[in-house]
């Protein structure tokens, strides 16, 4: 905790009531206008400060760092600069954007209206993991496939259950995604068929994305974790969960769930969350030695996923809360690595999906609907037990602690029709 975080901070950039973007929170992202490419930029309120042409004024000088890295169109090249950097960057931008400073009268330069811009993909995503870490979604998934008695597998609270998913369909937020094709197995048939996935649904995830390198070999404790994690994105995690149920056994997820990934394009510090830090579920039973953590590791993020049919308005579904989670993200980065598996700068790893004890905290559709057997009603007097072509999911996180909000923004994407 340091000044960046003090609730009484003002900025001299109009902050709308309710908006994620307080000067408590700075995430980063890489926007581009129909004058300028992309570059790096800091949210905050309705307006993006644009750190390209913050450091033509100097305001970066005495920090000692290539100032060519807020030219980039992702992110990779600044967070490479390691965590110490990332500090005094947000500091002095915290400084910058305060009632009093002189950038104030440098606004029609630094500053872009967010209507103007065009979010990209913030980084570079090398590689990606999707886990499996909330309690309450294995079991209920575990129920539905395999019976109350046998809900949880046995590892599964031994260790941080996960699978290497495809990098190179994680989207940004407003990308849509192209209902997949694949083969499913229908209920009483003998033999698949092939055609569009009839059971499309969202998995409400987080992410967070590694900030340091290691080699191959080389171990990350969960002591260490939190010094290799950059910051955090809300992570819509698309599944077709008709084609997952055929092709899963033996190997586990493929094209059910590689087809395309959304990303919200801020990335929140974890030095931004850190006034968010509770303690996570108790762990039963005992966790081997390399897994165990000492203090707060689990965050206190709000977590919202709304359902838009076309012309419509949207309808919430889902509240739950990232703080769920069984097992945490230095948990995750430890398990991940203490085989020698090398991480990446940019490399993305999702939490698997987000579910509460409450029905209506449930994470997906899957839940919700109890495998198509509830139908979930909209306030357009419509209901669904899966998505429909162009249907919109909308997912939001956000904490709020002291009067300050510090929040992810959203992730929306619409779901097309299968390509010819």
């Amino acid at each position: 905790m340091n000044n960046t975080h003090h609730p009484d901070l003002k900025s001299w950039v109009e902050v709308p009531a309710g908006s994620d973007f307080t000067i408590q929170n700075l995430p980063y992202g890489i926007f581009k206008t129909d004058y300028v490419g992309p570059r790096v930029g800091v949210a905050i309120g309705d307006q993006i400060l644009d750190l390209s042409q913050v450091a033509t004024l100097r305001s970066f000088d005495d920090l000692d760092i290539d100032i060519k890295v807020f030219d980039k169109a992702t992110l990779n090249d600044f967070i490479a600069l390691g965590k110490p950097v990332w500090s005094k960057v947000r500091e002095r931008v915290s400084e910058l954007l305060r009632e009093g400073s002189a950038l104030a009268y440098e606004s029609e330069k630094v500053l872009v209206p967010m209507e103007k811009a065009t979010m990209l993909l913030p980084v570079e995503v090398k590689n990606y993991t999707d886990f499996y870490s909330s309690e309450e979604h294995a079991t209920n998934v575990g129920v539905m496939f395999r019976g109350k008695d046998n809900a949880l597998m046995p590892n599964w609270k031994h260790l941080p259950v996960g699978y290497h998913g495809r990098a190179s369909s994680i989207v940004v937020s407003g990308t849509d995604i192209h209902r997949p094709k694949g083969q499913t197995m229908p209920p009483n048939a003998e033999t698949p068929v092939f055609g569009p996935s009839k059971r499309m649904d969202f998995e409400l995830e987080m992410a967070f994305i590694v900030g340091d390198n290691t080699a191959l070999g080389d171990t990350v404790s969960v002591a260490e974790a939190e010094d290799y994690i950059f910051g955090m994105v809300v992570f819509n995690d698309w599944s077709a969960r008709d084609i997952q149920k055929w092709e899963y056994v033996p190997l586990g997820p493929f094209l059910g769930k590689n087809f395309g990934s959304s990303v919200s394009p801020w990335i929140v510090t974890m030095e931004a969350l850190e006034p968010f830090r509770v303690a996570g579920p108790e762990q039963e039973p005992k966790v081997l030695s390399y897994l165990q953590s000492e203090g707060d590791k689990a965050f206190d993020i709000n977590l919202q996923v709304a359902l838009e049919p076309e012309g419509k308005e949207e309808t919430v579904i889902s509240t739950s809360n990232f703080k769920y989670l069984y097992w945490n993200m230095a948990q995750q980065l430890a398990h991940h690595t203490i085989n020698g598996c090398n991480i990446e700068i940019g490399d993305m790893y999702a939490s698997g999906t987000i579910s509460g004890k409450s029905p209506d905290s449930y994470g997906s559709m899957l839940e919700l609907s109890w495998s198509g057997k509830q139908e979930i009603q909209l306030n357009d007097g419509s209901s669904r037990t899966f998505l429909e072509d162009n249907d919109t999911v909308i997912m939001r996180g956000w904490c709020e602690k002291d009067g300050v909000r510090v929040g992810f923004g959203e992730v929306r994407s619409k779901l097309l029709p299968a390509k010819q």
